[in-house]
C-alpha cells in the first residue's frame, strides 16, 4: 500500500475543522494506505508553550485522535520528539535548502507578523523539519489544508535538489488536498480559515465543547442580512454553516436545500447545533473513557513510535551514507 504521513501540533484546541478537514480523512484512509500520524511537539515550540501545558496537550490530542478512529493496530501515532531522526534530517536539509526558498514560505510572513525580526529561528525554519518529518517515512502522499501545500512542494524541492546531487534517495510525496471540508471558517468571521490559536469568543466548534457551548456559538455565528438558505459562495456566512451541515448529515447540497427552503436563520442553527452535537457525542464518550487512564495513552504512543523508528533510521541512515557522515 501507498504510505500517508499526516501531522498535527499538539497547540490550542482541536475544532469541528480539524475533525472534518483531516481526522476524519485519517480514519477513513486506513483501509487504503499505510498511514504514519505524528504529534509534531518540535513544531509545537516554535512558537513559547508552557511545558506543562504541552505535555497536557500532547496526551490530549493523542486522546482525541484515538477516540476519533486512529487504530493503533493499522497506523503508526506516535509523538515526534521521541524519534530523533527528524531533527537530525531537518539539520541535514538546512545544508541544503536555499535561504531563497524559505523566505519564500508565506507561512512564515504570516505567523511572524510585524515581530519577523524578533521571531525564532525555529519558525523561519519549520519548512526544513516539515520536510524531514515527509521524507523519513517515503511519504507517498501528504494530506493538508491549501495552506500547508506550499510546504509540501518546498519538500519536494529539496528532495529533488539533493537526488540531483547524490542519486536517487527520496521518494517525491504528492500533496492531497480534501475536497470537502478542507477549509471550515469561522464562525466569527467567515473570510477566516478555523484555527486552533485564534482565541475569540465564538470563533470555534472545539471538539471537547458542551452541547451547551455548540449551542451557544452556532446561535451567535454570523450570517447575513438574506433570508435564503442555499449554498451560494457569495455569502460566506450562511454558506460555511451550510458546508459544515452538510459535512456532519451526508445529506447533499440538493436535499439541505430542500430541507430548510422557508426556514428562518434561527431554526436552521437550532438544526445545524443538534448535527453537530450528535455527530461528535461519539468521539466526545470515548474519549472520556480512553482519557481515564494516562499510563494506556503513553504505551499506545511509545508502540507507535517503535513502529515508526526503524522506517526513519533507514532513511537517516542511507542519507548519512551518501553525503559521508559518521565515523568509518
Amino acid at each position: 500500500m501507498k504510505r500517508v504521513f499526516s501531522g498535527i501540533q499538539p497547540s490550542g484546541n482541536l475544532h469541528i475543522g480539524n475533525y472534518l478537514g483531516a481526522i476524519k480523512n485519517w480514519v477513513a484512509s486506513q483501509e487504503s494506505y499505510e498511514n504514519v500520524f505524528c504529534i509534531v511537539d518540535l513544531h509545537a515550540i516554535t512558537v513559547p508553550q508552557d511545558p506543562k501545558e504541552l505535555k497536557i496537550k500532547i496526551r490530549e490530542l493523542a486522546g482525541i485522535l484515538l477516540a476519533g478512529g486512529i487504530d493503533p493496530e493499522k497506523s503508526a501515532l506516535f509523538v515526534q520528539s521521541d524519534i530523533s531522526a527528524h531533527t537530525e534530517l531537518a539539520w541535514i536539509l538546512n545544508c541544503f535548502t536555499p535561504m531563497g526558498w524559505m523566505e519564500k514560505m508565506t507561512q512564515f510572513k504570516e505567523k511572524s507578523g510585524e515581530g519577523r525580526e524578533r521571531a525564532s529561528v525555529g519558525l523561519f525554519d519549520y519548512p526544513a523539519l516539515m520536510a524531514a518529518d515527509i521524507l523519513l517515512y517515503e511519504t507517498d502522499a501528504v494530506p493538508v489544508g491549501q495552506d500547508q501545500k506550499q510546504h509540501v512542494e518546498l519538500t519536494r524541492n529539496v528532495a529533488q535538489r539533493f537526488n540531483s546531487i547524490y542519486g536517487d534517495t527520496f521518494k517525491l510525496p504528492e500533496p492531497v488536498i480534501p475536497e470537502a471540508g478542507a477549509k471550515i471558517m469561522g464562525l466569527d468571521d467567515p473570510t477566516k480559515k478555523m484555527s486552533k490559536s485564534d482565541g475569540k469568543p465564538g470563533h470555534a466548534i472545539f471538539l471537547l465543547d458542551s452541547p451547551d457551548e455548540i449551542r451557544g456559538k452556532i446561535m451567535r455565528a454570523t450570517t447575513d442580512s438574506s433570508r435564503e438558505i442555499i449554498f451560494d459562495e457569495e455569502r460566506p456566512g450562511i454558506y460555511n454553516l451550510l458546508e459544515i451541515y452538510e459535512l456532519f448529515s451526508g445529506m447533499s447540497k440538493r436535499d439541505i436545500e430542500s430541507k430548510f427552503a422557508g426556514y428562518s436563520y434561527s431554526d436552521f442553527k437550532e438544526e445545524l447545533a443538534e448535527a453537530v452535537i450528535k455527530g461528535l457525542k461519539p468521539l466526545q464518550d470515548r474519549y472520556k473513557e480512553m482519557t481515564e487512564n494516562p499510563e494506556t495513552l503513553d504505551k499506545l504512543l511509545k508502540e507507535g513510535a517503535e513502529k515508526a523508528r526503524p522506517l526513519a533510521e533507514k532513511t537517516l541512515a542511507r542519507v548519512k551514507e551518501k553525503i559521508g557522515l559518521g565515523s568509518v
